[in-house]
């Protein structure tokens, strides 16, 4: 259980970009073969399904999957070159975009759709309610991005609350026991706190769609790469097989997952409620800088609360971040 609550806990905004020495040698390696980084969060570890169920070998896509414990080596790795693509968030990937270091976003995994939540106790019976009261969350993470989004939606800022910064586990450890009235926290808390009647959810990630994006980010060198190119719009193929299996065979799928991480499927299965897997159908949207809910559309929202607190440097070009021909090669076969 340990492994996915202290790895979630390194899905923040603030995205490392140091060099660190990670043992990803080429060695004795086909050319085309990609290297792929990957950390705990249920439209990344999915990848182990294409893994084990033969979709990437069945699009001929040479994959090699690599673990991170710690989530922001994993960004660090992909903005040195010493990854051919990484599981990221689109505002972790602001950071490196606004650095000039040359990544593209090219397939959205999922959308959190509830597996962030802002809980508060019985008084709280509405936003008015929450004014001037104590929220706990990680200071600067996800959980810190959904409560200004939250606040901002119902006509409030992070003045009319007191901010308490505590790690996840803190804070729903402070919110249960009554030393504060709020706190923004994720799975399985959101659902071990509605399970304990003490909490329930005000506003969720569901609340605000396409505004927290888990994505496979490509560095441009391999892009560059024909073969490597065609070994990610492989891998683009295998996602759909991956969705379609999550959805048709979710008892197979939680074992694959669970496994991954350490749990048991009945544990993980309470991960898959809140995560919106992508169809390539649902990715053309997040492509299409016209819709409402496109990457392009929600990096500035994004890229606000990073300024505001001083977590990117410099403007963002989003379409400049993103490359939508690997999926649009990947409809065509």
């Amino acid at each position: 259980m340990h492994v996915r609550l202290s790895s979630r806990v390194l899905r923040t905004f603030v995205a490392s970009l140091l060099c660190t020495t990670l043992g990803l040698g080429a060695a004795n390696v086909a050319h085309a073969e990609i290297k792929v980084g990957l950390s705990d969060w249920p439209g990344w570890v999915a990848w182990y399904i294409a893994d084990q169920k033969g979709f990437f070998k069945k699009h001929g896509a040479n994959v090699k999957l690599v673990w991170f414990a710690n989530y922001t080596d994993s960004i660090a790795a992909l903005s040195a070159g010493q990854l051919d693509a990484n599981s990221q968030t689109w505002s972790d990937t602001m950071t490196p975009l606004a650095k000039g270091v040359p990544v593209k976003a090219i397939l959205v995994n999922d959308n959190s759709a509830g597996n962030d939540a802002l809980m508060v106790n019985g008084k709280i019976k509405s936003f008015a309610d929450l004014k001037g009261k104590s929220v706990a969350l990680e200071q600067f993470s996800i959980s810190h991005f959904v409560l200004i989004n939250a606040l901002v939606k119902n006509g409030m800022s992070a003045k009319d609350v007191k901010i308490v910064n505590l790690s996840a586990g803190d804070a729903a450890a402070a919110f249960m026991s009554g030393k504060v009235d709020a706190a923004v926290v994720w799975n399985p808390w959101v659902s071990r706190i509605e399970a304990s009647g003490r909490g329930r959810a005000l506003f969720t990630s569901k609340d605000m769609p396409g505004l927290v994006p888990d994505l496979l980010v490509a560095h441009s060198k391999a892009l560059a790469d024909k073969g490597k190119r065609a070994e990610l719009v492989g891998m683009i193929q295998a996602w759909a097989d991956t969705e379609q299996f999550i959805r048709s065979n979710q008892t197979e799928a939680l074992q694959i997952m669970s496994k991954v991480v350490s749990m048991k499927p009945a544990d993980y299965k309470v991960f898959l409620p809140g995560t919106r897997f992508f169809t390539l159908a649902d990715d053309a949207a997040a492509f299409d800088a016209s819709k409402p809910h496109s990457l392009v559309a929600v990096g500035p929202v994004v890229h606000k609360f990073l300024s505001d607190y001083k977590l990117v440097d410099g403007p963002v070009d989003y379409a400049k971040g993103i490359d939508a021909s690997l999926l649009a090669d990947a409809l065509k076969k």
